[in-house]
């Protein structure tokens, strides 16, 4: 079966992108991991189709599948991505698209060439956590934003080894489902640098939204950062993350940055 395809990216983090308003596109888990591959695929950190609306009130619905084949329940740069992409596809009024995700549903708005998310809300929030790995103890805080985060604060993000530092701590036995782990280091200006390992793709990826929005959350409960929180990631854009905080309760999340059409083919699956 022949299918086409475009390949996006927001803010480095890349997807293979699939219009399947019609349900006709059932992948199994070989088939996304194969097109994923940066040899002998399309290569992404991520698959994503556009499915038609599931429920009543939503414009569409996001099904992600991270590079091994797995499916996730939310991905904040491909929800970016998504957006752009479904617009194209003549879905939403041409501003907004309301669209369900495996981890709830979600609204999105676009204006002047950046996309902005609202986000699931965060749940099973840990702070102040110890962890002792094979790399090390790590101070901690975790977090669910749609995906498993783990958010450990260094002085100095770039001397991290992020695959055996990272790998050590996604895979730990303290979380059974996998996280994906974040170190975080927030610069003079107040800008927060943050590199993620993420789960399913088993490397360091050039941009991660949830871990983003983690990063963010975590600085705000534990070092009082200001919102709205900026965070640069290892692709070098600056993505923003606002939110509504009361006492420890965080409300409206939003996610904003861009997402980029890099070119379109078809492929034989």
């Amino acid at each position: 079966m022949e299918i086409a395809f475009t390949k996006m990216h927001g803010a480095g983090n890349d997807f293979v992108m699939i219009e399947n308003l019609d349900g006709s596109i059932r992948l199994a888990p070989e088939q996304v991991a194969t097109l994923c591959d940066r040899r002998f695929g399309i290569g992404a950190d991520g698959l994503i189709l556009l499915n038609s609306p599931a429920n009543e009130g939503t414009d569409a619905t996001m099904v992600y599948y991270n590079a091994d084949g797995g499916r996730v329940d939310m991905c904040g740069n491909g929800a970016r991505c998504f957006t752009s992409f479904a617009l194209d596809n003549g879905v939403g009024d041409g501003i907004i698209v309301s669209f369900q995700t495996d981890a709830g549903p979600m609204k999105a708005i676009a204006e002047n060439g950046e996309f902005t998310i609202r986000m699931t809300p965060v749940h099973s929030i840990e702070l102040g956590q110890t962890l002792t790995t094979d790399s090390g103890e790590y101070a901690y805080d975790f977090m669910n934003t749609g995906v498993e985060h783990v958010i450990v604060f260094d002085d100095n993000v770039d001397s991290i080894d992020i695959v055996s530092q990272g790998s050590s701590i996604r895979y730990h036995e303290r979380f059974p489902a996998g996280a994906n782990a974040n170190f975080a280091e927030i610069q003079k200006d107040g800008v927060i640098k943050v590199r993620t390992y993420e789960r399913g793709v088993e490397n360091e990826t050039l941009a991660c939204g949830t871990g983003v929005v983690a990063v963010a959350i975590a600085a705000n409960l534990t070092r009082d950062q200001a919102t709205p929180v900026s965070v640069l990631v290892r692709g070098g854009d600056i993505l923003k993350v606002d939110f509504q905080r009361d006492g420890d309760k965080i409300t409206d999340i939003t996610l904003t940055g861009p997402a980029k059409a890099v070119f379109t083919g078809t492929v034989e699956v």
